[in-house]
């Protein structure tokens, strides 16, 4: 089933974006090694190239080639080297994050050579290696106040997983309205990104919903303004999700970061390095983190309550007089976003194994037990990455309200300018 409002696009048959040949320099010379060798290593970790749309030739060399794990690492080492001699110009901040940037991803870039090798990191050696942060430790005690919050603002007698299990059952879209749910919420979702930010006139991207995958929704972005979203359909999917996904996953999440970076770096400079997106890197905590934190800047206050209450709960066929309990209790629950962290980081460490993990996803981030079950295989799959949607979300959020000086039209020009920009997530603490 896919998303009537849109067009269909076949992530198979996405052309390369036609670029621009771009004058020597140093940096650049840097940049396209760069590129081919994230797709080096692409061929050893199939999760690890996560967009590209740049020259197919580099592709098909990669593929041709398989150059060996040491023989990258080593050529990886040299450009950083590189790097470290090259002059930037006077006044020119993007070029200088340009060069940090570089550095930094190609440093992500070694360590992920390493794991391939078979090197053991922890938890928070490896998000530091890959992520460019750490995220901060929270105790048991930490979660169980914010779980007496919760079992406070909800009815009813027994565990409180059951009663909030039964609580969100409320709220579930039906699976023959969840295509106009989300038509709907994606529409607004851009309506409101669209007041604020210039996108590209021929943008857009495509909704299929699938199943048997470890994350609920996905956007492969595929270059010339167009993403492929993918939204999985193994759990309930409850009326709060349509915002989520529309937000993060679309307006003004990694839809539009992608296409920012596409129209402002590469096809108005000649980056050629963000053409190509490695998963294992400080760029995705900047794109998960952003695509979170893009959830309030579009919705601020009570506006995402209003719009749920007034057109989504309607249009999922459920009672808008339940849509304040709901976004209370949303509120609260929000609270335990660690707590997934905590989880990853003990099971990534071998503290723990599945079923506790499992277990304690059920205790303290309330996790029905088969979304549990989920998640510790995303744990296997994506280890320490789950730090990029919390932390990520609190760093993009501390940095651009600092900026923005609680205006609202200053923070969409924040965002904006940090969605088009090259910057580190340690450069956000700045």
């Amino acid at each position: 089933m896919r998303c009537a409002l849109l067009v269909v696009l076949a992530a198979a048959t996405a052309a390369a974006l036609p670029l621009q040949p771009q004058p020597t320099s140093p940096m650049n010379t840097i940049a396209e090694r760069y590129v081919k060798l994230v797709l080096a290593v692409g061929q050893h970790d199939s999760d690890y190239v996560d967009a590209y749309y740049g020259p197919a030739e580099w592709k098909n060399g990669a593929e041709r080639q398989k150059a060996p794990l040491s023989e990258i690492d080593a050529a990886a080492s040299r450009l950083i080297a590189e790097i470290g001699v090259v002059r930037g110009s006077a006044g020119d901040d993007l070029a200088r994050l340009r060069r940090d940037y570089l550095r930094r991803q190609l440093e992500a870039l070694r360590a992920r050579v390493r794991m391939l090798q078979g090197s053991q990191l922890t938890f928070d050696e490896e998000s530091q290696a890959l992520y460019d942060a750490v995220a901060p430790r929270h105790p048991d005690s930490y979660f169980e106040k914010i779980l007496e919050e919760i079992d406070g603002a909800l009815p009813g007698n027994g565990r409180l997983i059951d009663r909030y299990d039964a609580f969100r059952k409320q709220f579930i879209v039906p699976h023959d309205r969840l295509s106009r749910v989300f038509d709907r919420a994606i529409a607004e979702c851009r309506s409101r990104t669209l007041s604020h930010v210039t996108l590209p006139a021929d943008e857009h991207f495509t909704v299929e919903y699938v199943t048997k995958k470890p994350w609920s929704g996905y956007n492969w972005y595929q270059g010339q303004y167009r993403s492929l979203i993918q939204v999985n359909t193994d759990l309930p999917i409850y009326l709060d999700r349509a915002i989520d996904l529309a937000c993060h996953e679309g307006y003004p999440g990694h839809h539009v970061y992608n296409a920012l970076l596409e129209q402002h770096l590469v096809r108005d400079r000649g980056w050629i390095e963000f053409t190509i997106y490695p998963l294992f890197s400080p760029q995705s905590l900047i794109a998960e983190g952003t695509a979170n934190y893009g959830i309030e800047v579009a919705f601020p206050g009570d506006e995402r309550l209003a719009f749920e209450r007034e057109v989504l709960f309607p249009l999922a066929g459920l009672d808008p007089a339940q849509a304040a309990a709901y976004a209370r209790v949303r509120t609260l629950v929000d609270k335990l976003a660690y707590a997934g962290n905590e989880a990853a980081r003990r099971y990534v460490n071998g503290e723990i194994d599945r079923a506790a993990a499992a277990e304690w996803l059920t205790r303290y981030a309330l996790s029905s037990p088969k979304s549990a079950e989920q998640r510790t295989h995303f744990f296997d799959t994506y280890r320490s990455y789950v730090i990029n949607y919390n932390l990520g979300k609190d760093l993009v959020k501390r940095y651009v309200e600092a900026r923005a000086g609680g205006s609202g039209a200053r923070c969409w020009q924040e965002f904006e300018r940090l969605l088009a920009s090259p910057r580190l997530p340690s450069g956000l603490r700045n």
